[in-house]
């Protein structure tokens, strides 16, 4: 239990890193796709540019508008960057690194997910203004929505398992990663994930075209900051689950450490996330929510269905 909690400062300080890497990365790689050079003034490509951004924030005004909720204003960014903090405590990085081994690590996770929806729609509602609580609503109804289909896309991993546990989950590929038997699972798994982090294109309740920056609008400084890291913690979240659940987490030949393997597994998806950025267009909100219901649900539910019957189909 001693070594458990060790492992708090490290994942706490490693994953606000990653983040701030993250903004660096996702803005070269754009770049890259893109053909242009991206952040490459400041320190080698451009690297210190994560600190000068950080130095920006740090020194704009904190402004809380007097129209506003002052109370509800300043606590919603924390509650976002919290709850995707929380997250990270049920990640398996390797056999025995963990901050906690629980036997509900999966319904753990889709909880603090969840708990970012509060500090979002609180943000919005606590602006005070009218752009802001359209994005507020957006981001509640879209996250409400997709988590329906973010629970029920893992019911087949479960199945398969026959546990929440993500450390079993992870031991039950060593044969097979359930990216192959759950191919639907985690398809659908993906974009809801896309969804709930508000990635492009897929980032509706801030649609700067639409609703300015929506539920943000009214946030500055290190507040905003704070809101930006929640939404680069989620993307790493999402990611480092999708290879926990899909991909054998830290499995991978023994010439190398467990944890070089899910890191270097996480670092493709979160590529992969940061590139579908660049290379798909923003569907209107109408549609969005139609894939939801009338396509991923009947999708979920045929996973749930095919893999419930097979499993009955090879005990007997």
């Amino acid at each position: 239990m001693e070594a458990e909690f060790l492992m708090i400062l490290p994942v706490l300080l490693g994953s606000l890193f990653a983040a701030a890497v993250l903004v660096w990365w996702e803005r070269r790689l754009l770049g890259f796709w893109q053909d242009r050079l991206g952040p490459n003034r400041l320190g080698p490509f451009g690297s210190l540019q994560i600190i000068a951004d950080v130095i920006k924030l740090l020194t704009k005004d904190d402004w809380v508008p007097p129209f506003a909720d002052r109370v509800v204003f300043v606590l919603a960014p924390l509650a976002i960057a919290a709850g995707m903090l929380m997250g990270f405590s049920v990640v398996p990085f390797g056999p025995g690194l963990h901050i906690i081994d629980l036997n509900i690590g999966i319904l753990f996770f889709l909880a603090m997910t969840s708990l970012a929806v509060y500090g979002v729609l609180l943000g919005g509602l606590a602006s005070n203004n009218k752009y802001s609580l359209l994005g507020g609503l957006r981001s509640a109804a879209q996250m409400v929505t997709y988590e329906v289909f973010m629970g029920l896309s893992l019911m087949g991993v479960v199945m398969q398992t026959g546990s929440f546990n993500l450390n079993e989950v992870v031991v039950a590929q060593k044969d097979i990663w359930y990216v192959v038997p759950q191919f639907l699972g985690f398809v659908v798994f993906m974009i809801a994930g896309i969804a709930e982090a508000h990635r492009l294109p897929f980032d509706l309740p801030e649609a700067e075209h639409e609703l300015t920056a929506g539920f943000h609008t009214e946030y500055s400084g290190m507040k905003f900051g704070l809101i930006m890291v929640g939404e680069y913690l989620s993307v790493i979240l999402t990611s480092a689950i999708v290879v926990t659940l899909f991909f054998g987490g830290w499995l991978g030949p023994d010439f190398l450490p467990p944890i070089f393997w899910f890191s270097l597994k996480t670092g493709l998806v979160i590529c992969f996330f940061v590139l579908l950025r660049a290379a798909i267009p923003r569907p209107r909100y109408d549609q969005l929510m139609s894939l939801g219901w009338k396509i991923l649900l009947p999708i979920t539910l045929l996973n749930i269905l095919v893999t419930g019957f097979l499993l009955l189909w090879f005990e007997t």
